[in-house]
């Protein structure tokens, strides 16, 4: 624990240049109402909390600004004091108290005007602070707490009161000028160390935003990390996954694991801040390769439809080149890409333990330079209790794997036949775009199960206003609905359904069809069944 400040102290070592803030902290986000009543516990003698700083004789490239304040420069010879924790309260203060710098013009600095009620009676509980506009201040009621350490200024007001006045605000300046803040500093030139610090703070409960300290790492004035992640998203946009560009934790394990092969969070903050400005280029590939093969090769046309993003993960550094051409697999390694991938999809693989992601990251380089690889290679599998255990939720792994299983048949229209468009049906995700095979109003009369209703073996892809034009009736009487036979037939094919639903029977259906969803998983994955 270092030695504690002073108010004046805390205002002397900003002006200085000595205390700053590191960019990536978050900005100045704390109200009036908040700021008055930091200053009225300091004046009561409460506890307020600390200052956390970091002390480093190395500058950062970028810094933050604090709150509406331009930061002077510091001496070059003195070490730089860092506010890991404890930004909201040092604004407040600086603020509410320094005279020297002009806020910039384009922000608010009106939380800064804090009076004292001069006529309030001090009790435990209410405030005597309040952040006032100009129009509402009574100069012979409210104190502006912006002069109390401007000597000038306090002096000229305490000319024009009398005795009573002066001795209330005497008191209010011995409490503001004796005031101390805890301080708890440490120093280090560590990178590795301050991120594992501020994941602690994050711990107890403040916001860690490891892109903002990547950012700061790697910044320069040509390449800003978080505007290259939010031009990634708009370009990702149009495909359905604008979501994988916002997401900066899995974009920061994508540049983890091409860069040094490996996705843990460790990692991520020992990156070398040159080296991911230097290879973003590479790093952006991957990604829209990783992207673009799971359209074109899964029909995976967004993000709602995919059952774990994570696997962009090892298919970024599939993807990933320095060269102006994309990455092209062979058949070979297609075929190993996507047998994996589906059985990642349907083992539920990364629901569990990071080392898989990490062993699927090497195996993937392995495949990646037409090495010997066991992408894949591991134990996976599938009987009728996925489908019929599983409840039609979009928001289920199994149920995502299951529609992207319907959708590599290209699926037809129950009324007329013709394909149905997956790229809206899939993007959207909505439920009305798939269909009860056996009607809930139907099965609901045989009195069966909700669980079983809704399992994903009554499910098929249905355009909604085919889905509208079934209703609920029983399949023997939507059948009149449907085309003539040779067309139904491969409308049931495709839709992964026994030629035969409109005998009625919904137990036999069950059986049959788990049959066909049960040989479609395997051969999807290739899995070779008795």
């Amino acid at each position: 624990m270092a030695d504690p400040l002073f108010i004046n102290d805390v205002i002397a070592n900003v002006l200085n240049g000595n205390i700053r803030i590191p960019s990536f902290q978050r900005g100045f986000i704390w109200d009036a109402d908040r700021v008055a009543h930091l200053m009225d516990s300091i004046y009561k003698g409460y506890p307020f909390g600390s200052l956390l700083f970091w002390r480093t004789k190395t500058p950062l490239t970028t810094e933050q600004n604090l709150g509406p304040f331009s930061l002077p420069e510091n001496d070059p010879d003195y070490p730089i004091d860092y506010i890991l924790d404890g930004q909201q309260r040092a604004t407040s203060i600086f603020g509410v108290f320094q005279t020297a710098l002009e806020p910039n013009i384009s922000e608010d600095d009106s939380w800064t005007k804090i009076y004292f009620d001069l006529r309030s009676e001090t009790t435990a509980q209410d405030s005597n602070f309040f952040y006032l506009p100009d129009e509402e201040v009574d100069p012979d009621r409210h104190f502006p707490l912006k002069i109390l350490f401007d000597s000038p200024a306090y002096r000229n007001f305490l000319k024009s009161m009398d005795d009573s006045i002066a001795d209330q605000v005497d008191v209010l300046y011995r409490r503001f000028t004796t005031a101390k803040i805890p301080i708890q500093t440490f120093a280090t030139d560590d990178k590795t160390d301050v991120a594992i610090v501020f994941e602690r703070i994050n711990r107890l409960g403040v916001e860690l935003d490891t892109l903002q300290l990547l950012s700061a790492w790697s910044w320069n004035e040509n390449f800003d990390l978080q505007d290259q992640f939010r031009e990634l998203s708009d370009e990702l946009e149009p495909f359905g996954f604008n979501e994988v560009g916002e997401d900066s934790d899995l974009l920061l394990r994508c540049c983890a694991a091409i860069i040094s092969g490996n996705a843990a969070p460790n990692i991520i903050v020992e990156l070398n801040g040159e080296e991911v400005r230097e290879r973003f280029n590479e790093i952006k590939s991957g990604i829209l390769g990783a992207v673009d093969f799971l359209r074109t090769t899964l029909k995976i046309y967004s993000t709602k439809v995919l059952p774990y993003t994570t696997i962009l993960i090892p298919l970024s550094v599939f993807f990933a080149t320095n060269s102006d051409q994309a990455t092209h697999p062979d058949a070979a390694q297609q075929k190993t890409l996507k047998n994996w991938v589906w059985r990642t999809f349907f083992s539920r693989r990364y629901s569990k333990r990071l080392e898989q992601l990490n062993q699927d990251i090497k195996e993937i380089l392995k495949l990646k330079k037409g090495e010997e690889t066991n992408l894949g290679i591991f134990k996976c599998e599938i009987d009728s209790s996925f489908f019929t255990t599983t409840s039609f939720n979009l928001r289920n792994v199994n149920a995502k794997t299951f529609v992207l299983m319907l959708a590599s048949e290209s699926p037809l229209n129950f009324i007329n036949g013709s394909e149905i468009t997956l790229g809206p049906v899939l993007r959207n995700c909505n439920k009305k775009e798939f269909h009860h095979i056996f009607p809930q109003a139907f099965l609901k009369s045989l009195d069966i199960d909700n669980r079983s209703i809704n399992s994903l073996v009554n499910f098929c892809v249905l355009a909604r206003v085919d889905n509208n034009q079934l209703g609920g009736e029983r399949p023997s009487q939507y059948r009149a609905k449907m085309p003539a036979d040779e067309v139904v037939e491969k409308i049931l094919c495709k839709a992964l359904c026994p030629t035969n639903i409109f005998h009625d029977d919904f137990d036999q259906f069950i059986t049959e069809r788990c049959q066909i969803l049960v040989s479609k998983a395997n051969s999807l994955m290739d899995i070779e069944t008795a």
